[in-house]
C-alpha cells in the first residue's frame, strides 16, 4: 500500500542552451508528489504518515522553493553570485527564513544561503524527479515521484520490492539509529 504527499513549489529557472522561450529566465509554481511504499503498520493503521514524509522530504526540497535554479555551467550563474556579493546578500540575510540544510550530490549543490540551487543538467520535470530522488532514497521507500511544473509533467517508478522500513508501532514513523522513536520514546522490540 502507499501513502503520499504533495508539495507546492515556487521557484524560477531558465534552459541554458535551448531554442524556445525557456532560454529565457522565468519562473513556475511545480507540485511535487512523492508516494511511499510499505506494509500497514499495524499499530497506527497506516503505511507512513504522510506528515513525516513531509518534514523528512521538506528539509531538503524546501531548497528549491522560492529559489533560482540554474545549471552549473549557465553564465548567468557567476553573474547572479557577483551581484549577490555586492549587495552583501551572498552568505545570507535575516530574512532569508526559507532555508533548508545545503547539499551536494551528483546532480544538484543547495546553497540555500543564497536561495540557489545548481545543477548538473538542465532543471526539467524529469531532471527534479531524479534529484528528489537522489536526496531521499536512503531515507523513504519511494514507489513513485510526479512532478507538475506549468503544461509540463513527468513521473517515475520505483521497485520498492519487500524492502520494509524499520518503523514505530505507537506513532508509524521510523526508528532512530539507536532504535528509539525520535517522536514518542518507545523503543524498537
Amino acid at each position: 500500500m502507499r501513502s503520499f504527499t504533495t508539495f507546492n513549489i515556487q521557484y524560477a529557472h531558465r534552459f541554458y542552451n535551448f531554442k524556445g522561450e525557456a532560454q529565457y529566465l522565468h519562473g513556475h509554481t511545480g507540485i511535487l508528489s512523492i508516494e511511499v511504499e510499505d506494509s500497514v503498520n499495524c499499530g497506527v493503521n497506516m503505511v507512513f504518515p504522510c506528515n513525516e514524509i513531509r518534514k523528512i522530504a521538506w528539509d531538503l526540497i524546501r531548497n528549491f522553493d522560492h529559489a533560482l535554479i540554474l545549471r552549473e555551467d549557465d553564465p548567468l550563474l557567476p553573474a547572479v553570485l557577483d551581484v549577490y556579493e555586492h549587495q552583501n546578500i551572498r552568505h545570507g540575510a535575516p530574512t532569508n527564513t526559507m532555508c533548508g540544510p545545503a547539499f551536494h550530490t551528483a546532480l544538484a549543490t543547495a546553497y540555500p544561503e543564497c536561495r540557489l540551487v545548481v545543477t548538473k543538467e538542465t532543471m526539467t520535470t524529469e531532471g527534479m524527479i531524479k534529484i528528489v530522488h537522489d536526496l531521499l532514497k536512503d531515507k523513504l521507500n519511494i514507489a513513485r515521484i510526479t512532478f507538475h511544473s506549468g503544461d509540463n509533467a513527468a513521473t517515475e517508478e520505483y521497485c520498492v520490492g519487500a524492502k520494509t522500513m524499520d518503523r514505530c508501532p505507537c506513532c508509524g514513523i521510523l526508528f532512530g539509529p539507536d532504535g528509539v522513536c525520535p517522536k514518542c520514546g518507545c523503543r524498537k522490540q
